[in-house]
């Protein structure tokens, strides 16, 4: 096994981390790129990365830990009052009433269980870039099931519902109050639209590598294009949306569509969940107890219509603690689906972050639990406490 050499900082005490994370850049092709950080109450334990080009100021497509960053905007705004979970959508937004919706709710979307998860014909690559030119296509749009009869995962869609409402409510983008609440207050290295000047520090997202027969096995198996599973990840448009091409254009880095544009570090990702619970430099959390509570709790359990047994969620983001069962129950955060994992257990102390840049072989990331389980265990056997 090839040994690919580790760069950063752990403290004392999270060494174990440190050989957790070289075993496992090893194991993949590690010169492509990953990165590891976590914070125990608000303190940054470890800092570490490893690969070709890569340093700890590297940022990279996150896709869907994206959603993470969406909805603390979204928890901030319900938390001082200005965004009603349980109101209609259509109340801000009269057009989003039409084939049915106008009883869908914010707290639906969020959990996934409005039945929008695309538009029948599909989303042009260029369209899934603007959360608006989305959210027009989503107006008309029928559910793809009943509202709140059964949750599914809507990939690229569901935050460019949220942020109009935002957008509707508040006469700002989601991405803007983002910027300015959230990400330039405390440092975070996770942009919900990359500035140009900051285009030196991105590295581009790479494919899977696989032989011609086990790729073609695998592409045999996959579910059709207009299916609930390939409407809900993008497929369903022409050509079919090309998600390493997705991240790595220039026009969704500038917008950052808040379902799966965004861009940044792994100390961007486990940043953003230790602001939101513990704070972070001496500054206070964003969200108050009562409101990690709410957005922690399970809302929608069991078969998710597209993401089969790896959905689960709480109030728009993941239920961590049903994905990691030695998490804490109300553990929450948002996976991405080029391997990026981020998550706050509130209980534990722990926030995390990681980033990779090849994708994993049938998005498939095993490593994420041996890295979760690696820094659970070192918070842990120090007794560390909030």
């Amino acid at each position: 096994m090839n040994r690919i050499r580790v760069h950063g900082t752990v403290e004392d005490g999270f060494e174990p981390v440190e050989e957790v994370f070289a075993e496992v850049v090893a194991e993949q092709d590690g010169l492509a790129g990953s990165q590891l950080t976590a914070y125990a109450h608000g303190r940054r334990v470890v800092d570490l990365w490893a690969g070709d080009g890569v340093d700890g100021d590297t940022v990279t497509g996150v896709y869907s830990s994206t959603k993470g960053a969406a909805t603390l905007v979204v928890a901030l705004l319900v938390q001082e009052g200005v965004l009603g979970l349980d109101e209609p959508v259509a109340r801000h937004w009269p057009e989003f009433a039409a084939a049915g919706k106008d009883t869908i709710t914010l707290r639906d979307v969020l959990t996934h269980r409005s039945g929008v998860i695309g538009v029948d014909g599909g989303l042009s690559a260029a369209e899934l870039a603007d959360d608006a030119v989305i959210a027009r296509r989503l107006a008309g749009q029928r559910p793809y099931w009943r509202p709140g009869a059964a949750y599914g995962y809507g990939g690229f869609v569901s935050f460019a519902m949220v942020g109009e409402v935002i957008r509707r409510v508040t006469g700002r983008s989601l991405q803007r109050i983002y910027e300015e609440r959230i990400r330039e207050p405390y440092g975070l290295d996770l942009y919900l639209g990359l500035p140009e000047s900051e285009e030196e520090r991105f590295r581009p997202i790479l494919w899977w590598e696989a032989d011609p027969e086990r790729e073609a096995a695998f592409w045999a198996n996959v579910p059709g294009p207009r299916s609930l599973v390939g409407i809900g990840y993008g497929l369903d448009g022409t050509p079919p949306l090309d998600q390493v091409g997705f991240a790595n254009t220039r026009g969704v880095r500038a917008n950052g569509p808040a379902s799966a544009g965004g861009v940044g570090s792994a100390r961007g990702l486990a940043g953003l969940y230790a602001a939101a619970v513990w704070g972070v430099d001496g500054r206070p959390p964003l969200l108050e107890p009562d409101t990690v509570g709410e957005f922690a709790q399970l809302h929608s359990v069991g078969a998710d219509l597209v993401r089969g047994d790896q959905g689960n969620y709480a109030l728009g983001f993941q239920a961590k603690g049903l994905r990691y069962p030695f998490l804490s129950a109300n553990a929450f955060g948002h996976d991405g689906s080029a391997g990026s994992e981020a998550f706050a257990d509130p209980v534990g102390g722990i926030a995390f972050g990681y980033t990779r840049r090849r994708f994993g072989f049938g998005w498939s990331y095993p490593e994420h639990d041996r890295l979760a389980a690696a820094v659970h265990a070192a918070v842990a056997s120090r007794g560390e406490r909030a």
